[in-house]
């Protein structure tokens, strides 16, 4: 990526696409990230920011609005974490071979783990956790939908993924960050059918989001929710 800055606009120049349109995207960190037709100059790629600057004002403080209420946890009994919509509270424990289990409604973390590891074992403990559940889970949901958008992608992973929920690449590979198993169940559908739409329209044109409202009709409430909750889905 190249970082460029239009007045007082700083953005990531992403390579081109085969695309007619530019796409700009307030990423989930907060990062403005700029995917242009392929051809263009970065000059024209400035140009068109700039004549965007209002909407992107808008979308930054309203991303900014969003994350003033991010989630910051604890590692300690009684803390909530969140699986499928739905949050538990986490016990540490004693007497446990695995990490992490999820049991009789609780989270159960091995208290050697964090003794030893601190946070940063904590941490990957859930983190695949939640990319073992995501990998069922999510492969399964891309089965059901796949037919239904008309597509055929050439494979689906769980993994950390920086700052953005999903992608797919141009041979069909699709890519779930781990949090997205912290979503309720209707917003990891909505998650995968705008993934697998991307591997009939490559941008966020109207084109696009009429395949997606062919699937999911409700599709504007679920992504309204994730622009509202996603900074919450977080350890």
């Amino acid at each position: 990526m190249n970082a460029r800055r239009v007045k007082d606009i700083d953005y990531q120049l992403l390579p081109g696409a085969d695309r007619k349109t530019t796409d700009i995207v307030i990423e989930r960190n907060g990062i403005v990230t700029v995917r242009p037709p392929k051809g263009f100059t970065p000059e024209q790629v400035d140009a068109v920011v700039e004549s965007k600057r209002m909407w992107i004002y808008r979308n930054l403080a309203e991303w900014r609005d969003l994350n003033a209420t991010a989630v910051v946890r604890e590692w300690v009994n009684g803390e909530s974490f969140l699986y499928l919509g739905r949050s538990y509270r986490l016990a540490l424990v004693d007497e446990q071979d695995d990490d992490l289990l999820l049991k009789e409604g609780r989270f159960c973390l091995k208290r050697a783990l964090i003794e030893q590891g601190g946070e940063t074992a904590a941490k990957r403990a859930f983190e695949a956790f939640y990319c073992e559940k995501g990998e069922k889970r999510i492969r399964e949901r891309v089965a059901y939908y796949a037919p239904k958008v008309g597509v055929r992608p050439s494979g689906t992973v769980v993994k950390e993924l920086g700052y953005r929920w999903a992608s797919c690449t141009q041979n069909g590979a699709l890519s779930f960050h781990w949090k997205c198993m912290m979503a309720p169940p209707k917003i990891i559908d909505y998650m995968v059918v705008h993934e697998l739409c991307h591997l009939r329209q490559r941008n966020h044109t109207d084109a696009f989001w009429n395949e997606v409202d062919k699937v999911l009709p409700d599709y504007r409430e679920r992504k309204m929710w994730l622009r509202k909750h996603g900074a919450g889905l977080d350890l």
